[in-house]
């Protein structure tokens, strides 16, 4: 089958959730073959073999996929710390948007250059954010995890500080190895459990992984990128996302602007929003692609950006704002689109995890409630920023800076 019928059919019909078969009434108790060195882990993976076997994974399937793996205690490390880490925006993309990045990621795009058209055309997702995500996630291929996918899911899910979110995702990769898609040898990716070249979790592979050349099998880990990028275009299709819409434009605010209005419930059509005054960085109106808000990133003294629905839908793939932004400006630059024009507060470092819980808990104190005190600066948290900074005659952008924290101490 040519890659292009095998886009086209894949785009017609997303490949569908693994059917293991009919699961069985009964699985009488078995002693598990599966020994390591960590006594309780055993006993984890004796019952949980159990389990899995009650929901369609052979047992063949699932001896195989646990030989030899061990209780991994750097894979718990990184999970238990991962929120100790932080980084400014402007960090982030000093890296994610690095001049060697966009022409690695201006390489690649030309290197597999008929792929990418037709994948385009395919699913009406446009090259480049694929090409952005392909080069956040994996370097464009070059670092896509070396970690044992079952080796990591299974000491998640013995950890229990999220066992039942690592079990299922657990089940699923036993699942993707039952299909045949790969082997578990070839089964590696990040210690979080995500794999290939664009860092798909098992659960999110079987709905939306297609086989893209053809060859019978979803292979998102091997060298050849076919099927993980058409997979990816394949899920962010399915979030919703609209050809030739950006994710986002950097804009101008004019003297004045009324920065509680700054809000993502706050939405308008770009015409507007060039009514009060707000433009791209050559003075003009943005074209009235959808509706849109402004965001600010950075608070009032960073970049502003107006972003569109196309937002939300990279935000399916990751939550956190400095990703997307990250995705969508590195997919400009690829498509040959200049660098953020406006400056950062760079002497403001970012907000460590447990400042951040320390500036939640000082604006409850003081009567703006944060509703969760959990270290993530949501909507809830932006708002109660927001609503102090109105209260103390302060510019009402939601950001959270260690200058607020140290004013708040």
């Amino acid at each position: 089958m040519s890659v292009l019928r095998g886009l086209v059919l894949c785009a017609l019909c997303a490949a569908s959730p693994i059917n293991a078969g009919p699961i069985p009434r009964d699985v009488p108790a078995q002693i598990s073959p599966i020994q390591t060195a960590n006594a309780g882990f055993t006993d984890w993976i004796t019952a949980f073999r159990t389990r899995a076997l009650r929901q369609g994974i052979s047992a063949t399937i699932f001896d195989a996929a646990f030989a030899n793996i061990s209780y991994n205690e750097t894979v718990v490390n990184r999970d238990r710390n991962q929120s100790e880490f932080s980084k400014a925006l402007w960090e982030y993309l000093d890296t994610a948007v690095s001049d060697a990045r966009v022409r690695n990621g201006r390489q690649a795009a030309q290197r597999q250059a008929n792929l990418l058209a037709q994948i385009e055309q395919a699913y009406g997702v446009d090259h480049e954010i694929i090409v952005a995500i392909w080069g956040l996630e994996s370097a464009y291929g070059a670092v896509r995890g070396s970690t044992n996918t079952i080796e990591a899911m299974a000491t998640l899910a013995y950890d229990a500080r999220r066992a039942e979110f690592f079990e299922e995702q657990l089940i699923a990769a036993l699942q993707i190895l039952q299909s045949g898609d790969t082997a578990p040898r070839n089964m590696i990716g990040s210690w979080a459990g995500a794999m290939g070249h664009t860092q798909f979790i098992p659960t999110s592979f079987l709905e939306y992984a297609v086989d893209g050349n053809g060859d019978g099998r979803r292979d998102i880990w091997g060298d050849d990128p076919t099927d993980a990028l058409a997979s990816t275009a394949n899920y962010l299709r399915s979030y919703g996302w609209t050809f030739g819409q950006p994710w986002g434009v950097e804009v101008q605010l004019p003297d004045g602007f009324d920065y509680a209005t700054a809000r993502r419930e706050n939405t308008r059509l770009p015409s507007g929003w060039a009514a009060d005054g707000v433009t791209d960085m050559n003075g003009t109106a943005v074209p009235d692609h959808a509706a849109a808000s402004i965001l600010l990133p950075g608070g009032h003294e960073g970049a502003a950006f107006m972003i569109f629905p196309n937002f939300e839908v990279l935000e399916s793939y990751n939550t956190a704002d400095a990703y997307v932004i990250g995705v969508g400006h590195l997919a400009d630059r690829i498509a040959g689109g200049g660098g953020i024009q406006a400056s950062w507060p760079r002497s403001d470092g970012a907000l460590s995890g447990a400042q951040r819980i320390e500036l939640q808990e000082r604006l409850t104190a003081a009567g703006f409630d944060t509703v969760k005190i959990d270290g993530r600066i949501g909507p809830l948290t932006i708002n109660a920023i927001r609503n102090y900074q109105l209260a103390n005659g302060l510019v009402p952008d939601g950001y959270a800076s260690v200058r607020l924290l140290n004013r708040l101490r």
